[in-house]
This record gives C-alpha cells, sequence and structure tokens, in this order.
C-alpha cells in the first residue's frame, strides 16, 4: 500500500506515529509518505520514509499549519492507497481536499487515529480562552459524529469507544516490550518519561526530586509546555534533576533500565481519566516499579499485576515516600518489576498490536478495491445493457 500519514500538532518522533504505526507498516513493505513538522522541530526524516514538510500547529494561531495541510491533502491524496489522519484539527480541511479527491477520481481510504479525548482536553488549553471551552467542546463532538459517518476510525483507548454510536477497533498504545536488560537494577536513580505541564504533574516531579534529595536523582525525560519550563530549567541548573528536555523514542527508552522507580504524577483531569498513561506501560516494559497517581486505568495496572505504588494527586511528599520504600526495600522493588515485565509481555505488548494494526488498514483498502471494481463491474454491465 502506499500510505500518506499527516500530522501538524505532535512530534514527527511521536513514539505511537513514527516508532509503532510506521514502523509496523514498513516492516509489511508498504511504503510511506510522512507529513509533519520537521523543520519545526529540528528533525530529518528518518531514512526510507519520504518525508514532507508542514508547519507546525501550536497556540491559537493554526491557520498557516491547516492551509498548508488542506494543500497537501487534497495534492497527495489520490496517490496513496490510505491516509492516515493523527489531529482533530486536520478533519477542518479534510472536506475540501475529498472534494478534490472525488473530482481526481480517486478517494483513498481515510482514517483518523482518535489519540486522546479531544473535548475534555480542551478544559486543559491554556491558551484556550475559558469562555470558549464549551462551545467548542460541542463543536468537537458534532465534529466526532460527522467523522464517524464518513472515516475510518482507529482509537486509542477501548474507553474512547463511549464517545462513539458504532464500534470501532481499537489499536492500543502498548511500547514494544525490549529483551532483558543487562543492567543491574540501582536505588539511586528516578525516571520520568513523556510530555511535561502542570497537569501532569511536572511541578510535583520537581518537588518530589527536592524532597528525595541528593540521594536519589530524578532523570525527567520529555518536552515541557511554556508554563513549566522555566522551573524545569532552574531545577536542572540548581542540580535538583537531570532534565534532558525531548529525547529520540529510542534514546529515551534506553534510559529507563535498571531504574528504581518510574514516576506518572499525572492530576486528576477530565482527559486522564479513561485513558491509560503510556509511560506507565513503558515503565512496566522496562522492569521498572511505577510511582503513579490514581488515575482509574493506571491505579488498576498497579492492583492488578503489582507492580508499583499508588500515591494521591498533587501530593510530592507521598511520592518521595513511596520512592524511599522502594529503594529501602530490595524484594518488594525486586517483585514489581518482575511483574510488571511479565504482565507488558502478556497482554500490553505492541509487538502483538502491530500485526493486528496493519491488517486492518490493509483490510479496509481490499475492501474499498472490492466495492470499486464491483462498481465498475456493474458499470460496465450496464453500459452493455443499453448498447444491446
Amino acid at each position: 500500500m502506499r500510505v500518506l500519514v499527516v500530522t501538524i500538532v505532535h512530534h514527527p518522533e511521536d513514539a505511537r506515529i513514527l516508532h509503532r504505526q510506521i514502523t509496523a507498516l514498513r516492516e509489511r513493505g508498504h511504503q510511506i509518505e510522512y507529513a509533519a513538522p520537521f523543520a519545526a522541530r529540528g528533525v530529518a526524516p528518518r531514512p526510507g520514509i519520504q518525508g514532507l514538510p508542514l508547519p507546525r500547529a501550536v497556540g491559537r494561531d493554526r491557520r498557516a499549519a491547516l492551509r498548508a495541510a488542506g494543500r497537501l491533502l487534497a495534492e497527495r491524496g489520490p496517490e496513496a492507497d490510505v491516509v492516515l489522519l493523527h489531529d482533530p484539527e486536520l478533519l477542518l480541511v479534510l472536506p475540501a481536499a475529498m472534494r478534490r479527491w472525488r473530482r481526481a477520481g480517486r478517494v483513498p481510504v481515510t482514517v483518523w487515529d482518535v489519540h486522546e479525548d479531544t473535548g475534555a482536553a480542551l478544559v486543559m488549553k491554556r491558551w484556550l480562552p475559558g469562555v470558549l471551552r464549551p462551545p467548542l467542546r460541542l463543536g468537537v463532538r458534532a465534529a466526532e459524529r460527522l467523522a464517524e459517518r464518513h472515516l475510518r476510525l482507529l482509537l486509542a483507548e477501548d474507553a474512547y469507544q463511549a464517545r462513539f454510536r458504532r464500534v470501532h477497533p481499537v489499536v492500543p498504545n502498548f511500547p514494544a516490550v525490549p529483551p532483558p536488560s543487562s543492567e543491574a537494577p540501582c536505588d539511586d536513580r528516578v525516571v520520568y518519561l513523556g510530555h511535561l505541564s502542570r497537569a501532569r504533574g511536572a511541578l510535583d516531579v520537581i518537588e518530589t526530586a527536592r524532597l528525595l534529595g541528593p540521594a536519589v536523582r530524578v532523570e525527567v525525560i520529555g518536552e515541557a509546555t511554556p508554563d513549566v519550563r522555566d522551573a524545569l530549567a532552574q531545577a536542572d541548573r540548581e542540580g535538583l534533576l537531570r532534565w534532558y528536555g525531548f529525547l529520540p523514542n529510542d534514546r529515551a527508552l534506553a534510559r529507563l533500565s535498571g531504574a528504581l522507580a518510574g514516576l506518572s504524577l499525572l492530576h486528576d483531569q477530565p482527559n486522564y481519566r479513561h485513558s491509560r498513561p503510556t509511560k506507565v506501560v513503558e515503565y512496566m516494559a522496562h522492569g521498572v516499579p511505577v510511582v503513579t497517581t490514581p488515575t482509574p486505568l493506571a491505579s488498576e495496572l498497579i492492583q492488578r499485576h503489582g507492580c508499583g505504588l499508588v500515591v494521591p494527586y498533587e501530593d510530592p511528599a507521598a511520592a518521595a515516600q513511596a520512592v524511599r520504600r522502594l529503594r529501602a526495600d530490595p524484594e518488594l522493588r525486586t517483585r514489581a518489576a518482575r511483574r510488571g515485565r511479565e504482565a507488558a509481555l502478556a497482554s500490553l505488548n505492541w509487538d502483538t498490536a502491530a500485526a493486528e494494526f496493519a491488517s486492518l488498514l490493509e483490510g479496509w483498502v481490499n475492501e474499498a478495491d472490492t466495492g470499486l471494481h464491483a462498481t465498475s463491474r456493474s458499470q460496465s454491465l450496464s453500459d452493455a445493457a443499453l448498447v444491446g
């Protein structure tokens, strides 16, 4: 298949897009065109992938990025078998592009990969005026219903089904479970991997590092929103923690193995109540005990598999105490690490989901081709009857 993958919001090195989905498709021999904000993020396309540059959509003014994405979709869409969209914003420019496709006589299978609860996420956008959030949330729900009628949908979480009238396939955001690490577990290093914001607990991570003191170093890996960037940089300068900023997925994951604990300190926000934190599963896959706040799906993983400790929301003292408990109890730490890795191997492994994801797209293309051939055959028979 020829697959056009498009994002104007996500980092071009996004783990779900590049390291999971695109890699899974390339391993099946499919050709990839990847349209993403490469220059804005300071990265180049990976070898073997045709990169198509787009502006980055950030903050309130996303018009330039949307215009560029609309033009690209209109021009490149008819050349693809599948168009895979990763941002809800792209739904705004899709109708005009689809009209162009129909005029060109070729409409590709168009798929929206639903990463999050977009309506719930709006309440967390600090750049969005509060008065606009309720009507925009209603608009998002209407756009979702419209998309459901005209597109194929993939969901990152089972819980997202409740927003839609039909059942859609779920492609969970599982990591690939690596081979067992040869690195000996340590008792003086804690990790945080993922995007950083107030709602994601960035300031709580800083305070947890302060409370742990120099005996335990805290390594923070991930891009930060403007409201916490200065605080993280200051904490790094003071030696409270080491903030690496954004690292490519393979380099970021390499820093997990052997850590004493992995932190996930999300706040109690609507968008997190029915999402499984990817970082928690990544810690489990790498044999790292988890310290997490009680978001429902994270708590369920910890309680079912015994792979870490749950602490209250916005309570750095409790997070620091949980780390100290793991540090003081090697047996607890080893058991949590082993159980987390076993659970990831058994039921939270991208290696299994990858084949299902690629097969879904292949099946949809085959179905579309079959329908097109049936329509063409019917038209030919009709023409023959008229001639007769």
